[in-house]
């Protein structure tokens, strides 16, 4: 009988569409009924969730600039153990599981996209000023993680209820169907944790062994050498495991964005600067360079000018984003306004009241309030006691973060539920822009206002990251019939531990690693090299390359009258060529897997097989990186370097890299 019930066990047909004029959605959990959600269980396993894939998410994003959506695998992983402990009616604890354990990808994006520019600025300033402690990183990470959840609950119906059917919300889809599988007895866990050992393993070779070399590059010869010194042109990819599961990922439509702008800036402008100003000493916003452009490798032209035109690009992206969802703001602030007033109760648009049925149950809006404004209190004392050490900056700081974290945290969610990714960096820029030009203004410059900026935008990076996050969370318990109470209570503790995790494997990964461009084997950090790029000319009043930032600028708005995605065109011509090119690659065999047999039913379940692959790669190469760092930390090197400098190694990369690729592929069938 229970095998048969399990059977049965699906979606309501209304789940991904509108609902017709008086249809109501009923979730697979009934309302009226209670289940198991929150215990020991499901708490034990979400904090273990949060803690494994913290670091694993802040290990890969420091790498590649890219951080994962944790949902799915966790997902998975959840439904594995229950399934191994033969625990029945366990969706609702799997839901807990996935919630908290997902905190880790939001919070560490806030982090990692912003602090590591301390240690970058410290390194280069070599200022003590610019110091980045555990609690420093730690309370930045809580504080924006808690101001993000309590800002996204009042808007929680507006999202998950009003607009049922209106948005896609892919990611929480994808884990809903996950969680769904599960519940019928499914053994989705298998072909995961054997690509997690395989892309782990791999990944992990690579780190610590070095076997073969982590990219291919057309330097591998000499006429590929004598082209990359003369005509400043250059290819690179990485060979890891775990950058090819995030292009899987990511598929081939907005990997091909990505790499076009990386191609437009590597192969154009790079090469076209060095023929335009191949004698002229370009200093650009204050800096101080002493080779002409012709003199410089293409990396040196990529970090010393092209770069700039990316962070451009970034931060309008950003802006374009928000004018577009200037309406959903509104729109969010007077549903919330009527929240609190209690104005909709009763009304037509809800005939249950809230506190009536267990799917309807949200944290109170007393409680909300109460909240924020001790999160908010507690974010300034930080300012001021543990930043500033000034009364006026510290005001000035925190009414800056509440507007930014408030008006953007919509944004964030509108973002995550359209397209599933959140341009959290580009708005984090911005943010960074104008609080080091208001700080500047009131008299904070220097290694203090840097510091103090990188601190703020920290915070709200975080917090609009964590809320835009939250909303798969809640769009999978409304799809599933979960308690949205007990989500947005123990979001809180995820959002506690991830930040702990995150603070902790960034000081490592700085002093096994470090984010110095100009240290061998560092980490590219590239968003937190952005920021820093940003602050400090501003802060030390030697202005900044706002030409170049308004080149890049100018390519968004053209992108978007073009409908062309301008945040990720932009991104591709910042990040690195090399951390591009994979994503590409990934998302070739998205398409390959996914059209190559005239049964779409065929071709469905090997596109859904190959995204549990592809999450085993990212989960697996991700961890053993972390592993690879600590042992480097104990001082464990195996590698040997003589041996990565021969071009054969190389070649052997790439030999590694195709066999990984026809696994992958084969083991979509």
């Amino acid at each position: 009988m229970e095998e048969k019930e399990k059977q049965n066990v699906q979606l309501p047909e209304n789940a991904f569409r509108e609902l017709k004029e008086g249809e109501a959605y009923e979730p697979m959990m009934s309302p009226q009924k209670n289940y198991p959600e929150v215990n020991g269980w499901s708490v034990t396993w979400g904090v273990v969730m949060a803690m494994l894939f913290s670091a694993a998410a802040a290990y890969l994003g420091l790498k590649v600039g890219q951080v994962f959506e944790a949902a799915i695998p966790i997902a998975i992983i959840a439904v594995g153990v229950s399934a191994a402990s033969k625990r029945s009616k366990a969706l609702g604890e799997n839901v807990i599981i996935q919630s908290i354990g997902a905190c880790s990808g939001s919070v560490v994006a806030g982090a990692i996209f912003t602090l590591p520019a301390i240690y970058i600025l410290q390194s280069k300033l070599n200022d003590p000023a610019l110091s980045a402690s555990f609690l420093k990183i730690f309370t930045a990470s809580a504080l924006g993680g808690i101001l993000g959840v309590l800002f996204m609950i009042p808007f929680r119906k507006y999202f998950v209820s009003d607009m049922h059917g209106k948005y896609p919300v892919p990611e929480a889809t994808a884990t809903t169907q996950v969680l769904v599988s599960g519940e019928k007895g499914g053994s989705q866990a298998k072909p995961l944790l054997i690509a997690g050992l395989i892309g782990g393993l791999y990944d992990f070779i690579i780190a610590s062994f070095g076997w073969w070399n982590s990219e291919f590059t057309t330097r591998v010869v000499g006429f590929g050498e004598t082209v990359a010194e003369k005509a400043k042109l250059v290819f690179k990819v990485d060979t890891g495991a775990a950058v090819l599961g995030l292009g899987y990922i990511v598929g081939l439509k907005y990997a091909l964005i990505i790499c076009l702008g990386s191609f437009a800036v590597w192969w154009l402008i790079v090469p076209g600067m060095s023929l335009l100003f191949h004698d002229t000493i370009l200093n650009i916003g204050g800096t101080s360079i002493t080779q002409t452009v012709g003199q410089m490798s293409p990396e040196e032209i990529f970090s010393t000018y092209a770069r700039s035109i990316g962070i451009g690009g970034i931060a309008m992206a950003g802006v374009i984003g928000i004018i577009k969802s200037w309406g959903i703001i509104k729109q969010a602030v007077g549903l919330a306004a009527k929240e609190i007033k209690g104005s909709d109760k009763g009304s037509d648009e809800r005939p249950e009241p809230a506190d009536t049925l267990r799917t309807q149950r949200d944290l109170s809006f007393k409680f909300i309030g109460i909240g924020s404004i001790l999160a908010i209190v507690l974010t300034f004392v930080f300012f001021w006691l543990g930043v500033m050490n000034n009364l006026l900056f510290a005001v000035v700081a925190i009414l800056l973060v509440t507007v930014i974290a408030f008006l953007f945290t919509t944004v964030a969610a509108n973002a995550i539920a359209i397209v599933g990714s959140n341009p959290v960096s580009g708005m984090t820029l911005m943010t960074l822009i104008l609080a080091s030009v208001v700080m500047a203004a009131i008299g904070l410059n220097g290694s203090g206002g840097m510091l103090a900026a990188l601190i703020m935008g920290s915070v709200v990076c975080t917090a609009l990251s964590v809320a835009g996050s939250f909303i798969t969370d809640l769009k999978i318990g409304y799809w599933l019939g979960t308690t949205p109470k007990k989500q947005e209570t123990w979001k809180f503790l995820g959002v506690l531990v991830s930040a702990a995790t995150v603070g902790g494997v960034m000081m490592l990964l700085n002093d096994t690693y470090g984010f110095d461009p100009s240290r061998e084997g560092h980490l590219v950090a590239p968003q937190a090299n952005a920021m820093a790029a940003v602050i400090e000319p501003m802060m030390n009043g030697a202005g900044a390359p706002w030409a170049l930032y308004g080149i890049g600028a100018l390519i968004a708005i053209i992108l978007d009258r073009c409908k062309v995605p301008a945040l990720a065109f932009a991104l591709g011509m910042f990040i690195p060529l090399q951390l591009n090119t994979p994503l590409l690659v990934g998302g070739a065999i998205n398409w390959f897997v996914t059209s190559r047999s005239k049964d779409e039913t065929v071709n469905k379940a090997r596109g859904e097989k190959g995204t549990l692959i592809a999450s085993g790669f990212i989960a697996g190469g991700a961890l053993m990186g972390v592993v690879s760092a600590l042992l480097k930390f104990g001082g464990c090197d195996f590698i040997n370097k003589v041996w990565l400098a021969d071009p054969l190694s190389q070649v052997c990369a790439l030999i590694a890299y195709i066999l990984l690729i026809v696994y992958f592929i084969r083991a979509t069938k």
